[in-house]
């Protein structure tokens, strides 16, 4: 079992920053990878960023690419993303989850996680 709680989600000017992170227990974290995910209202949810059990590999949205940045620190359980030059389109509710598997092919998708956190609320002003 792995427990998952996300944090640091709130309410931002469009062009401000934001860090959400999530910090995880129940198993050895540095032997999993992690992705965060996010959905808006009446949207499916997307992919946003992943990274590897080592963090030695991460990956991007096309949407996201150089403003956000996936991070983790596995001395403390947690995994953050740091979020740039937010935009309106990137109000959603954003969740962490944990890949279990071996391998790094399927982090885009969300099938291929096993655990999800309940999600923390980010808001864009115009």
């Amino acid at each position: 079992q792995v427990q998952l709680v996300e944090s640091g989600g709130g309410l931002v000017q469009a062009g401000g920053s934001l860090r959400v992170s999530c910090a995880a227990s129940g198993r050895t974290f540095s032997s999993y990878s992690m992705g965060w995910f996010r959905q808006a209202p009446g949207k499916e949810r997307e992919f946003v960023a992943a990274i590897s059990w080592s963090g030695g590999s991460t990956y991007y949205a096309d949407s996201v690419m150089v403003r956000f940045t996936i991070s983790r620190d596995n001395a403390k359980n947690t995994v953050y993303l740091q979020m740039n030059s937010l935009k309106p389109e990137d109000t959603a509710v954003y969740y962490c989850a944990a890949d279990l598997g071996p391998g790094v092919i399927g982090l885009r998708y969300s099938d291929s996680y096993d655990y999800w956190g309940q999600g923390t609320q980010v808001t864009v002003s115009s």
